[in-house]
């Protein structure tokens, strides 16, 4: 199964809207076969596996990352290819998280006699697929607030310099988190200060994330290089019809989702638009603005901090704005999921303590 995972890695960056998914067939304790989910509308990592094994497949057993599918999509079912192999078992590490064939693929594979067992390393599943997981159970996309700070907490200099605070190695790293986002996102205010392309350019990749910008005035210039190319949506509390039809003729599109007061985006209305779209994980790449809504208001689910070993003092910039909590108590605790070292600089990954 562990190998079946880091099969369905080689799909992190090609397999969206779908789920990443690899699988192994084993029979009499040798690997006859395996495949990887490689992208959306082709083959599954179970048609890949089998093709491999050939006539192999009768009486093995398949593992897979995640249950096999039962239901017709832009693809065959993988429980009639696995039945029709002959293979005798199926471990899945979890079952499928869509609540409408949740169970089914297993239960098709068990009533054509074949047995079945899940869960095996399914908390390693999981996070391979939390973007997934999360549009399907939650009907919203898994979302990262990146950050590049300084020991105490600053991300820019009082005169707005920020590049470099943290050394090539986690500039690097960051490109391949943007590398399998679905969407990359930022502010109007670090649009007008940066310019962002927000692309992927460090790595290889044969994808580049959607460009989303939470713009609440439509106030992002005709020039602006998130235009430039690929797809771009622009969340607005105010749609002018005038500055809708300029940036809508630049390729970009518009949509008008203002919260209760009018004047800002509704966050948690934006997040449910882009899972409507497919988008499975979003990596927040903006001013401490945008960033502290999104925690503040709860809609951040992991939280990725590039921490660089320099100081930069009271005046410089903090990375979030946050409310003036009136007790140590009020303000949301994170657990840290993960430490490393990248060159210089400490990456830690936060989520929720309450999730």
């Amino acid at each position: 199964m562990a190998e079946a995972l880091r099969l369905a890695e080689r799909g992190l960056h090609s397999t969206s809207p779908n789920p990443r998914v690899g699988c192994v067939i084993v029979r009499d304790g040798e690997r006859v076969g395996k495949g990887w989910h490689e992208r959306a509308g082709e083959a599954h990592a179970e048609v890949h596996a089998l093709r491999a094994a050939g006539a192999r497949a009768a009486g093995a057993t398949a593992y897979v990352s995640l249950e096999p599918c039962a239901h017709h999509g832009r693809t065959p079912p993988c429980t009639d290819a696995l039945i029709a192999a002959g293979v005798r078992r199926v471990v899945a590490a979890m079952q499928d998280p869509n609540p409408a064939v949740s169970g089914r693929g297993l239960a098709q594979l068990a009533e054509a006699g074949i047995e079945t067992a899940c869960g095996l390393l399914g908390e390693a599943a999981l996070a391979l697929n939390c973007g997934f997981v999360s549009r399907m159970q939650r009907g919203r996309p898994w979302l990262r607030v990146k950050l590049a700070t300084s020991l105490d907490g600053r991300t820019a200099l009082s005169n707005g310099t920020s590049q470099w605070i943290t050394g090539a190695a986690a500039r690097a790293d960051g490109h391949r988190w943007r590398a399998r986002s679905c969407a990359v996102l930022t502010g109007i205010g670090t649009l007008l200060a940066d310019d962002p392309q927000l692309t992927v350019r460090a790595i290889r990749t044969d994808r580049q994330p959607i460009r989303v910008v939470i713009d609440s005035q439509l106030r992002t210039p005709l020039g602006a290089r998130v235009l430039e190319g690929g797809r771009t949506l622009i969340y607005c509390a105010d749609a002018s019809p005038e500055r809708t039809a300029a940036l809508q003729a630049r390729g970009a599109t518009v949509l008008s989702l203002p919260d209760e007061s009018g004047q800002q985006v509704d966050l948690w209305a934006m997040l449910r638009s882009l899972a409507d779209q497919g988008v499975n994980e979003i990596l927040s790449e903006a001013g401490a603005t945008l960033n502290g809504a999104l925690v503040a208001s709860g809609c951040a689910d992991e939280l990725l901090v590039y921490l660089a070993p320099r100081m930069l003092g009271h005046l410089a910039r903090s990375g979030l704005e946050l409310p003036d909590y009136e007790s140590l108590e009020a303000p949301p605790r994170w657990t840290m999921a993960d430490v490393r070292q990248l060159g210089d600089d400490l990456r830690v990954i936060l989520r929720p303590a309450s999730a």
